[in-house]
């Protein structure tokens, strides 16, 4: 057996063994029974330590080292060496029992966090979120990064990024952004967004019908994988022929299930579209956070979020939902797309979206790299909001409570929602330019051609590039924030006739 083939072996059996810490970690999050989250906790935590002891090996480095000299890999395998020499070189800076701790305490935070939701009771989080900051900070010491210590926490979400990159690409957007929002609201007196009518009800049963299609039609693949129900939407795809997404309902309205399903698919389709023969390895791996999210918002906003969409979901919208008012396509992507000061960001507007991430960075740069204290962050989050946003934060659920990042630990997670944003309309540029009018392949109902493109421009591709070189391999030009700036202004300029 050659080194590589040794390597490979080993490489695998890590992965395999992440492969079932997500496994169990969709369980918990779906159907586990309540009483099940010690034995869960203790189980993710064996299984944290088991794949950090392999990938710690001393055998395993010295292999990374041989492979590392030689000249006669091709472009997948010096991809697998890489990414490889990265985690190990990581890991081996991290103490054994310290990343079996952390594992467990991310495990009992997050059964604490949705507890505390449904409360809306920050303190009864407070003292898992104070132990899971306290550790990540442990875990920067360790680590011994150089820059600030938020930088390693950016830096595991999408290499290469730190807040000298994010302070001035937040800073230009913001001024973009929100002279356009103060134009949009003044617009709205003479311009005003439809009624949505009282007491009005969308089952839960047809909501999971409609947007079942509408999956369907994305291209995901049923046979394997499935949809559930969450308390925070997310996707994970586990191992090869088995991809899960979770949706969440309510039952006043069924844009909250619709825009979670398919932003969740997006997710699941560049998981679905891996290379099968790169499986459980790095170059079967997606790439980055700020990719990956950008095939959901490509799908959730710039398809979605469409007139042509809603002409083509239209009949199935109808079928599933009699009982609502006869709206015409253009009624519901103008109720689909409508701009206001909500407090929730998973269904904030394209306007404001990118603010409510802003407020995320600005509030975990404080925690790591400034002094606030985990017992003053919701006064911090509702005055940062009501500064931003002109509103004030009615309880803790709509506030800092409503996402499930800080509970897992991915501190750093949130800016790579707005990489995505503009990978996306990135993307989306480059997909008109070489298919034509997107519109009218949305119109048609059959998407397949344009999964047809993403796939070996962005799922195949995995690990292969790094994403700053993936983005321009697919588009010819290296990511700005340019063509999301364009696509926003001149959409809701339509929209709102500004």
């Amino acid at each position: 057996m050659s080194t590589y083939d040794e390597f490979i072996v080993a490489v695998k059996d890590i992965h395999r063994l992440q492969a079932l810490q997500g496994h169990l970690g969709w369980d918990r999050e779906t159907i586990m029974p309540e009483k099940g989250a010690a034995a869960r906790a203790d189980m993710l935590s064996w299984l944290a330590k088991e794949a950090h002891g392999r990938l710690v090996s001393p055998q395993l480095g010295r292999m990374i080292d041989d492979l590392a000299t030689l000249d006669n890999l091709d472009e997948d395998q010096q991809a697998n060496v890489r990414e490889m020499r990265r985690a190990h070189d990581k890991a081996v800076k991290l103490p054994e029992q310290f990343v079996a701790d952390y594992a467990r305490s991310k495990s009992e935070a997050m059964m604490a966090w949705q507890k505390a939701r449904a409360d809306s009771e920050f303190s009864a989080f407070e003292p898992h979120l104070e132990k899971l900051i306290s550790m990540t900070k442990e875990k920067i010491a360790y680590l011994e990064v150089e820059g600030t210590p938020y930088d390693a926490l950016l830096d595991e979400f999408e290499v290469g990024m730190t807040v000298a990159d994010y302070d001035p690409l937040f800073a230009g957007l913001r001024q973009r952004l929100v002279p356009l929002l103060d134009k949009i609201m003044a617009a709205k007196a003479s311009n005003p967004d439809p009624e949505w009518p009282e007491h009005l009800q969308f089952p839960i049963e047809e909501q999971t019908a409609f947007c079942t299609k509408v999956s369907e039609a994305m291209g995901f693949d049923f046979q394997a994988g499935r949809m559930d129900a969450s308390t925070h939407p997310f996707s994970a795809g586990l191992w090869p022929g088995d991809t899960r997404f979770t949706t969440r309902y309510d039952l006043s309205e069924p844009f909250s299930c619709l825009y979670g399903v398919m932003h969740e698919t997006g997710h699941a389709l560049y998981e679905q579209g891996l290379a099968s023969e790169h499986a459980y390895t790095p170059r079967g791996a997606a790439v980055s956070l700020g990719v990956h999210e950008s095939q959901s918002r490509f799908w959730e906003n710039q398809i979605g979020r469409t007139p042509a969409f809603w002409k083509a979901a239209l009949p199935w919208f109808t079928e599933h939902f009699p009982d609502a008012p006869s709206w015409d396509a253009e009624t519901l992507n103008r109720i689909a797309n409508n701009v206001s000061t909500g407090f929730v960001r998973v269904e904030a507007d394209e306007v404001t979206y990118n603010l409510h991430v802003m407020l995320r960075y600005e509030i975990e740069k404080q925690l790591f790299n400034g002094d606030l204290a985990v017992k003053d962050l919701p006064s911090a989050w509702n005055s940062m909001f009501k500064s931003w946003f002109g509103v004030d934060v009615p309880n803790d659920r709509l506030g800092c409570l409503q996402d499930i990042h800080w509970s897992m630990g991915a501190f750093g997670y949130f800016p790579t929602y707005t990489l995505g944003n503009l990978y996306a309309a990135q993307l989306l540029e480059s997909m008109a330019d070489e298919l034509g009018d997107i519109d009218q392949i949305v119109e048609s109902g059959d998407w397949s051609t344009l999964l047809q493109w993403l796939g070996p421009k962005i799922h195949r591709q995995g690990s292969k590039m790094t994403p700053a070189e993936l983005i321009e391999s697919a588009t010819g030009s290296a990511p700005s924030p340019e063509p999301f700036l364009r696509y926003v202004e001149s959409k809701y300029s339509r929209l709102y006739g500004l």
